[in-house]
Protein backbone atom coordinates (compact mmCIF):
# COMPACT_ATOMS: atom_id res chain seq x y z
CA UNK A 1 0.00 0.00 0.00
CA UNK A 2 1.56 3.14 -0.85
CA UNK A 3 -0.04 5.25 1.72
CA UNK A 4 1.95 5.92 4.62
CA UNK A 5 -0.03 5.60 8.62
CA UNK A 6 0.01 9.07 8.72
CA UNK A 7 -1.86 9.42 5.78
CA UNK A 8 -4.33 6.49 6.63
CA UNK A 9 -4.55 8.29 9.96
CA UNK A 10 -5.64 11.32 8.61
CA UNK A 11 -8.03 9.39 6.34
CA UNK A 12 -10.01 7.93 8.57
CA UNK A 13 -10.08 10.76 10.99
CA UNK A 14 -11.88 12.89 8.22
CA UNK A 15 -14.60 9.80 7.71
CA UNK A 16 -15.06 9.59 11.44
CA UNK A 17 -15.53 13.61 12.16
CA UNK A 18 -17.62 14.00 9.31
CA UNK A 19 -19.91 10.73 8.98
CA UNK A 20 -19.49 9.30 12.64
CA UNK A 21 -17.39 6.11 13.93
CA UNK A 22 -19.50 3.61 12.03
CA UNK A 23 -18.51 4.85 8.42
CA UNK A 24 -15.69 2.25 6.81
CA UNK A 25 -13.01 3.65 4.29
CA UNK A 26 -11.45 1.46 1.83
CA UNK A 27 -8.45 2.08 -0.58
CA UNK A 28 -8.58 0.55 -4.02
CA UNK A 29 -7.05 0.77 -7.25
CA UNK A 30 -3.89 1.51 -7.78
CA UNK A 31 -2.33 3.10 -4.60
CA UNK A 32 -2.29 -0.82 -3.44
CA UNK A 33 0.38 -1.73 -5.78
CA UNK A 34 4.00 -1.17 -4.00
CA UNK A 35 5.71 -1.71 -7.25
CA UNK A 36 3.74 1.42 -9.23
CA UNK A 37 4.57 4.76 -9.09
CA UNK A 38 2.70 8.23 -8.68
CA UNK A 39 -1.20 7.97 -9.62
CA UNK A 40 -4.66 9.24 -7.35
CA UNK A 41 -5.73 7.43 -4.25
CA UNK A 42 -9.23 6.16 -4.74
CA UNK A 43 -11.10 5.73 -1.75
CA UNK A 44 -14.21 3.93 -1.00
CA UNK A 45 -16.57 5.65 2.07
CA UNK A 46 -19.18 2.94 2.77
CA UNK A 47 -22.10 4.30 5.11
CA UNK A 48 -24.76 2.32 7.54
CA UNK A 49 -27.11 5.05 6.70
CA UNK A 50 -29.06 6.67 3.31
CA UNK A 51 -27.19 9.62 1.74
CA UNK A 52 -29.18 12.64 0.10
CA UNK A 53 -26.66 14.24 -1.68
CA UNK A 54 -24.08 11.70 -2.37
CA UNK A 55 -22.11 13.89 -5.22
CA UNK A 56 -21.95 16.09 -2.40
CA UNK A 57 -20.75 14.10 0.07
CA UNK A 58 -17.98 12.88 -2.48
CA UNK A 59 -16.57 16.59 -3.55
CA UNK A 60 -16.69 17.33 -0.19
CA UNK A 61 -14.47 14.68 0.88
CA UNK A 62 -12.42 14.43 -1.66
CA UNK A 63 -11.21 18.50 -0.59
CA UNK A 64 -10.67 17.14 2.45
CA UNK A 65 -8.94 14.35 1.66
CA UNK A 66 -6.67 16.64 -0.98
CA UNK A 67 -5.65 18.88 1.66
CA UNK A 68 -4.77 16.29 4.29
CA UNK A 69 -2.68 14.61 1.48
CA UNK A 70 -0.97 17.46 0.56
CA UNK A 71 -2.51 18.20 -2.54
CA UNK A 72 -2.83 14.80 -4.12
CA UNK A 73 -6.09 13.75 -6.55
CA UNK A 74 -8.44 11.99 -4.61
CA UNK A 75 -11.06 10.32 -5.89
CA UNK A 76 -13.99 9.26 -3.48
CA UNK A 77 -16.72 6.70 -4.01
CA UNK A 78 -19.66 6.91 -1.80
CA UNK A 79 -21.80 3.39 -1.01
CA UNK A 80 -25.11 3.95 0.79
CA UNK A 81 -27.97 1.24 1.31
CA UNK A 82 -30.45 4.11 -0.66
CA UNK A 83 -27.82 4.46 -3.26
CA UNK A 84 -27.34 2.00 -6.74
CA UNK A 85 -24.81 -0.72 -6.26
CA UNK A 86 -22.21 -0.50 -9.38
CA UNK A 87 -19.74 -2.96 -10.55
CA UNK A 88 -17.10 -0.37 -9.07
CA UNK A 89 -18.33 -0.73 -5.45
CA UNK A 90 -17.79 -4.30 -5.92
CA UNK A 91 -14.61 -4.44 -7.03
CA UNK A 92 -13.51 -0.94 -4.56
CA UNK A 93 -14.74 -4.33 -1.65
CA UNK A 94 -13.19 -7.40 -2.87
CA UNK A 95 -10.05 -5.36 -4.04
CA UNK A 96 -9.44 -2.97 -1.39
CA UNK A 97 -8.00 -2.68 1.99
CA UNK A 98 -9.98 -1.02 4.97
CA UNK A 99 -7.91 1.81 6.22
Amino acid sequence: MRLSATQCEAIRAIVSNSLGPAARVRLFGSRLDDSAKGGDVDLLVELDVPVEAPATLAAKLSVQFMRALGGRKVDVLVAAPNLAELPIHRIAREQGVLL
